[in-house]
């Protein structure tokens, strides 16, 4: 009898900690989400693209991103370097519980065009960021389920290991596992799962400078499992400099020209 209770007890322990464990996973992802606070972002970044065998192509591209007058993230990219590519803007705009709306500017088609939810899966600008990767930065962490998994060190950092379930099962993936850093609240390494829950990408944080007292990301590596790799090398970044409300806008993609 006592054997009994004392597994009865033990149960009934474990559902009662399972909520605080969900809720407590929660928390460190929005803190690692919001763990610089700043009013605006401008950076410079030159994306080196190394292809499975090993060849590689860049890309030099300025980014923009401000929130939203309720705090919904806003972010552009525009494309300087090499010519082929010069004069692409893309438009990425939060829209809080539903993902976010997307467009993109083709010099090649003249014309703005929107992104259709199916192609968030897709490759941005034949680099290994899809779509959706974009705007996961700044992913609402309300859309997924969170799970502390376990806890280990990573490249000698005491980390949190965070099992994230998007809650819309038409997200390009089935899972995803971050490693957040117990001591700042960063993310230094990212798995994907796809829908067959096979791992198919990670994002790796590979460098962290202090930018006007904010620890702040300035390279970071994309890599296909399989495949090949993007990285992120960021020469410039500026917070909390002004940027014009129309460069939010398709009117901004189309001319490259704030009002």
């Amino acid at each position: 009898m006592k054997r009994f209770l004392l597994s009865f007890l033990m149960i009934a322990a474990l559902y009662t900690t399972a909520p605080l464990f969900a809720q407590q996973a929660a928390t460190i992802v929005r803190e690692s989400r919001n763990r610089i606070k700043v009013t605006t972002t401008q950076t410079r970044s030159r994306w080196v693209i190394t292809a499975k065998n090993g060849s590689t192509t860049e890309r030099l591209i300025d980014q923009f991103s401000k929130d939203d007058t309720t705090g919904l993230s806003r972010v552009v990219l525009e494309f300087k370097q090499p010519a082929g590519v010069a004069g692409t803007r893309f438009l990425s705009m939060d829209t809080g519980k539903s993902g976010s709306n997307q467009w993109i500017f083709l010099p090649s088609l003249g014309k703005v065009r929107r992104i259709a939810g199916s192609e968030g899966s897709g490759s941005f600008m034949n680099t290994d960021f899809s779509f959706d990767d974009i705007a996961s930065a700044d992913r609402n962490p309300d859309l997924d389920t969170h799970t502390i998994l376990r806890e280990e060190n990573l490249n000698g950092k005491a980390c949190y290991v965070i099992e994230s379930k998007p809650k819309d099962s038409s997200y390009q993936y089935s899972k995803m596992i971050q490693w957040v850093d117990k001591s700042n609240k960063v993310i230094h390494k990212v798995e994907l799962y796809d829908k067959k829950g096979a791992h198919v990408k990670t994002l790796e944080i590979l460098e962290l400078k202090d930018i006007q007292g904010r620890l702040s990301a300035t390279k970071t590596r994309m890599t296909t499992i399989g495949g090949g790799s993007t990285t992120i090398n960021v020469e410039i970044l500026k917070y909390d400099e002004p940027i014009p409300e129309s460069v939010f806008s398709t009117a901004y993609l189309e001319t490259g020209k704030a009002r």
